[in-house]
């Protein structure tokens, strides 16, 4: 049985990754599909809307065989170890062949050729970057044009010209940088997006649109219905019975007296020593406090945000700071360490007997709940306070009974 790895967020899942789930198998001649996904905090320091269980459902009744959690070290990270640690556990698994990303070219070649170099990181490249960097660009921004101005003075002109800073991009590049750090056996592909770019707000096709879109419909029409066009039956079933049951999509504005709460005891040294808060902005913080009226995310983002200080930056950070996550536990050493274990958060039956394969060929041991306790693993640890943190601001349940659900959680079986 070949499988191929998908690396998602399903926030939710919707046509768009239907398409991709079913390209992606079909390009790789692949008979099962894995899924590595972000927990209950994601990429772009946000809250999921749903749990992860409820996505782990919406992905196995969209398509996945078998899916997997990426722990929020590197889930909540910047691109380069959101992408190690995704492509790590995939290899690990031992039963992966090769996986599939989007990008907005759908062109491999050239990301190819820019990890070949970039995975090395020359000095000169090195040096590009802390030049851009000094002049207050955001790190992704900087690193894109450091590769281009790299790729150009080695005479490499024409993929000095490849747009590495889009979204997409950005992420298959360092897909494929980690798979060569970790001398990975995966073969990767690509493919292009369809109708709609990753953090699209706007919609301009009948039956596909961004997850950020679609998002942005939930949060601002509350109206169920307006979604239905843009994802599958299964989505729309889930999403319905959820709010039957009183589970309203979840924002950050959930988390804000918390949020708060951590802001207004906390003083410079205490902020700074979290993970994202550096060159000052620790002083940001503190000094736009007594300017918030509202009391809203928006404004703190709004009071906060700079052309260094990017959205996705700052929330980063400040779930950094409400997550409790220091500086000192997320080092480039101890990220490259990886991760220490496999977690499954639900399978099908073909997914089942690859479980069976799995417990032979992988690299880490196969996990279908959290240990209790789950302090061997220290990334595990950090993923039950993470859920206990996100089931304060979930609606629907009673707080107190949904807390270190990790403990009692069985993996959801289709």
């Amino acid at each position: 049985m070949r499988a191929v790895g998908l690396i998602v967020e399903y926030n939710p899942f919707h046509n768009g990754h239907l398409y991709h789930l079913r390209q992606s198998a079909k390009i790789t001649g692949a008979d099962a599909v894995v899924a590595v996904m972000s927990g209950n905090f994601l990429q772009r320091g946000e809250p999921a809307m749903w749990d992860k269980w409820t996505r782990t459902r919406m992905a196995l009744q969209g398509g996945c065989d078998l899916v997997i959690e990426l722990p929020a070290a590197y889930a909540t990270h910047a691109a380069e170890w959101f992408a190690y640690g995704a492509v790590s556990l995939l290899e690990a698994t031992g039963v992966v062949d090769a996986f599939c990303f989007g990008t907005e070219s759908g062109e491999l070649a050239p990301l190819l050729h820019a990890a070949e170099i970039a995975a090395n990181e020359p000095p000169r490249f090195q040096a590009l970057l802390r030049e851009r960097l000094d002049t207050g660009m955001s790190y992704p921004v900087a690193y894109s044009g450091a590769l281009q101005g790299y790729l150009a003075e080695q005479g490499h002109g024409e993929a000095a010209l490849f747009p590495f800073d889009t979204p997409n991009h950005t992420l298959g590049l360092h897909y494929l940088i980690a798979l060569k750090r970790i001398k990975g056996a995966m073969k990767p592909f690509t493919i292009a997006r369809e109708k709609a770019q990753y953090n699209q707000q706007s919609i301009t096709d009948g039956s596909i649109a961004s997850a950020t879109a679609i998002r942005k419909l939930l949060l601002e029409s509350g109206n169920l219905a307006e979604v239905q066009p843009f994802v599958p039956a299964s989505t729309y079933q889930i999403i319905n019975s959820c709010a039957a049951a009183g589970i309203s999509p979840v924002s950050w504005e959930r988390y804000m007296p918390a949020l708060m709460h951590k802001l207004l005891t906390g003083d410079a040294a205490s902020l700074a020593a979290c993970r994202d808060v550096s060159e000052g902005l620790e002083h940001r913080m503190l000094n736009a406090l007594p300017e918030l009226h509202e009391g809203s995310f928006e404004e703190l983002l709004s009071l906060l945000k700079t052309k260094r200080y990017t959205r996705t930056r700052l929330q980063r950070a400040l779930l950094s700071i409400l997550l409790g996550h220091a500086r000192d536990e997320f080092t480039p050493d101890k990220l490259a360490g990886g991760v220490e274990y496999i977690r499954v958060l639900g399978f099908t039956e073909r997914g089942r007997t690859l479980l069976k394969r799995m417990r032979e060929t992988s690299s880490l041991p196969v996990l279908l709940s959290a240990a209790r306790p789950p302090e061997p693993y220290r990334y595990l640890g950090l993923d039950v306070r993470a859920s206990n943190a996100y089931m304060l601001g979930a609606s629907g349940s009673d707080p107190a009974a949904s807390l270190f659900r990790d403990y009692r959680e069985k993996p959801v079986m289709i």
